[in-house]
């Protein structure tokens, strides 16, 4: 089993920045990506970012330039900087942590951004 914590939502204005963190512990050893999904009220979960044990990351386009993710594999951690936010990144992000046929998800955090 992998527990999934996530913390650093809360409510900023547009243009402003927050970051969230998401640490992943437990059966972790065979953990290949971690990443951040959302999901805005009547819209379907989506992909934000993630970033694999090696590295490689993969961004949705409408928050290229503006997020950066990052992670800390030793401490099975991985973090999402976002920058310049829009009221359109309003979202429950949630964390996802993959290991082969598994994917774990934490609780989620609350991002608003006011106009």
């Amino acid at each position: 089993q992998v527990q999934v914590v996530e913390s650093g939502g809360g409510l900023v204005q547009a243009g402003g920045s927050l970051r969230l963190s998401c640490a992943a512990s437990g059966s972790t050893g065979s953990i290949y990506l971690m990443g951040w999904y959302r999901q805005a009220p009547g819209k379907e979960r989506e992909l934000v970012a993630t970033i694999s044990n090696a590295g490689s990351t993969n961004y949705a386009d409408s928050v290229k330039g503006r997020f950066t993710i990052f992670r800390d594999n030793a401490k099975n951690t991985v973090h999402l900087q976002m920058n310049s936010l829009k009221p359109e990144d309003t979202a429950v992000y949630y964390c996802n942590v993959r290991r082969p046929e598994y994917f774990y998800w934490g609780q989620g955090t609350q991002v608003t951004v006011s106009s």
